[in-house]
């Protein structure tokens, strides 16, 4: 039987990926998290000015677009 991988991406490398934060924004956060920071990943980052909800959102978006029960936003 064959085994499908997925792999999946976190949202710091997809933000990096689609040029909405750096690579040095996401340790930032990443570091906060690690420090006992309980908000989310997007929470953080909008808090420090580091990226806009919208570009969450069009990372966010590009990850379901295969998903059949997705709505359009």
């Amino acid at each position: 039987m064959a085994h499908t991988k997925i792999i999946e991406e976190k949202i710091g490398e997809g933000l990096v990926r689609i040029g909405g934060m750096t690579k040095e924004q996401v340790e930032t956060v990443l570091k906060r998290q690690k420090e006992g920071d309980k908000r989310l990943f997007g929470e953080i980052a909008v808090a420090l000015g580091f990226v806009d909800i919208q570009a969450i959102i069009k990372y966010l978006k590009s990850t379901h677009k295969d998903t059949p029960n997705a709505r359009p936003g």
